[in-house]
């Protein structure tokens, strides 16, 4: 089976490139083109030289509907992700995430692939109204960053009632891991700890969040493309756990043996009104209609961060705040 990922050189895209072929694939990486060439995560990957990497954008329908041809499916990650530089530019939004996704729906519709993965987002939910969220709750768009993901599952579902094409929304709640940016609240935490400061600068910090460590996240992509059940429908992948970010932060701290005060930067504070305030995932479904079990649990999952970012400190910027 021949399969394009975009968004491949990404976090989340590279651990699932990574395990694709692992689990046999035949992968095309699609990857954002710039002049240097370089293929972000997968330039250090160890599966690089045996999957196949085109450079594009995400927003070009040429560039994707080439991309897509002789594959059987398409897992769709490329996006724009950062809430914070959202509120900056919402119009890059909508052209990555809406038009994005229309380029890869209408190119898979246009040359019949038999599967269609789109990547959503716990964000589109706002904050919760009821817990743990199922794929029911009500849809809240409380960014330009969850608006712009709220009309891309909306066209892709649109794209399975209208056309019949084989559509499944994957929607994850908060993932983190190696590779993660730093716009991330869990590398945010530990960068800092790491370049020696025990007073931390967080924005808000009482807001909860479900956290899944990225191993056991692609592996629910790959169960949900897996399962004959999921067409037309949207599944959330998350832990059916919530902690707040002032226990997260004391968490990670004393996983590395620290004692730490939490400052609030008002640069890292959302707009009152934008706040998610709680996210914890119901994922009976996917329990129901897979086979994916978690194999991390939190301070697990921490501790495999924490030692992946000791070895690659040197390409984060601690000191500066990652819009």
């Amino acid at each position: 089976m021949k399969v394009l990922v975009t968004g491949a050189g990404g976090f989340i895209g590279s651990h699932l490139t990574e395990s694709l072929v692992k689990e046999g694939f035949t992968v095309k990486a699609f990857v954002r083109y710039n002049s240097k060439n370089n293929w972000g995560w997968l330039e250090t990957s160890d599966v690089k030289n045996g999957i196949e990497i085109i450079s594009g954008d995400i927003r070009d329908y040429d560039s994707v509907y080439n991309s897509l041809q002789d594959c059987t499916t398409v897992f769709h990650l490329a996006a724009l992700i950062g809430i914070p530089y959202s509120y900056v530019s919402p119009l890059a939004y909508i052209k990555t995430n809406i038009e994005g996704t229309y380029n890869v729906l209408q190119a898979s519709k246009e040359l019949g692939i038999e599967q269609v993965l789109v990547t959503s987002t716990s964000e589109t939910y706002g904050t919760s109204q009821y817990v743990p969220i199922d794929e029911k709750h009500p849809l809240v768009g409380q960014s330009p960053y969850s608006a712009s993901k709220i009309a891309a599952d909306h066209l892709a579902i649109c794209y399975h009632r209208s056309f019949n094409l084989p559509v499944k929304i994957v929607r994850p709640f908060n993932t983190y891991g190696p590779r993660q940016s730093a716009r991330a609240i869990i590398p945010t935490i530990i960068t800092q700890l790491l370049s020696g400061k025990t007073e931390l600068y967080l924005g808000n910090t009482s807001p909860t969040r479900d956290l899944t460590y990225v191993n056991d996240m692609v592996a629910g992509f790959i169960e949900i493309y897996k399962s004959t059940d999921l067409f037309g429908k949207v599944t959330n992948i998350g832990m059916n756990e919530e902690i707040s970010i002032e226990e997260l932060a004391k968490t990670i701290a004393e996983l590395l043996g620290l004692s730490i005060t939490i400052r609030e930067d008002n640069k890292r504070v959302r707009p009152e009104n934008s706040e998610v305030d709680k996210l914890r995932c119901d994922n009976t479904k996917l329990e129901k209609y897979t086979a994916w079990e978690p194999k991390y649990n939190l301070k697990q999952g921490l501790t495999e961060t924490i030692n992946w970012l000791k070895e690659n400190i040197g390409i984060y910027k601690a000191d500066i705040y990652n819009v």
